[in-house]
């Protein structure tokens, strides 16, 4: 009789220390992926700011942070680098990852309302992806974890 207590309490711990996941474990793949992605599209923002400046709206005088495209290319492909990192750890379930990546997708939203004048639509989507990032990761994302582990 001691013993079906003692098994009814380890089964009570163990489905309090692992919740069962929730829908909202798919948004936080989500922001994962999403990323990813948005750490690729900035570093190929990143890439034709360094190598193919003309495609913009608007001469480097014009932009709303007068640096040099140069400097938004550098920018972008370092930060899309660090995004696309963040984005894979997110993925590993790694607890530090969401942090960075919420300030990371914060950060990327501030770059591209500086980037707004040279590439409007495209700075507007970019933000729009890094606002469902940071939705997506401070609402659940901490059921990636318990995902990674098995549960």
């Amino acid at each position: 009789m001691g013993s079906g207590t003692r098994a009814g309490t380890a089964s009570s711990a163990a489905s309090r220390a692992a919740p069962a996941p929730t829908a909202w474990t798919g948004w936080a793949v989500f922001a994962a992926v999403l990323m990813i992605m948005v750490g690729v599209f900035h570093a190929i923002a990143g890439l034709v700011a360094l190598f193919r400046e003309t495609v913009y709206l608007v001469p480097e005088t014009n932009l709303v942070v007068s640096v040099s495209y140069n400097s938004w290319g550098w920018l972008h492909l370092i930060g899309g680098v660090l995004l696309a990192v963040a984005g894979f750890a997110l993925l590993a379930g790694q607890t530090w990852a969401r942090v960075v990546a919420v300030v990371l997708a914060g950060l990327s939203a501030v770059v591209n309302i500086g980037f707004l004048a040279a590439q409007p639509f495209w700075s507007s989507i970019m933000i729009a992806l890094d606002v469902l990032v940071i939705y997506a990761l401070t609402v659940h994302g901490g059921e990636l974890k318990s995902r990674a582990a098995g549960y």
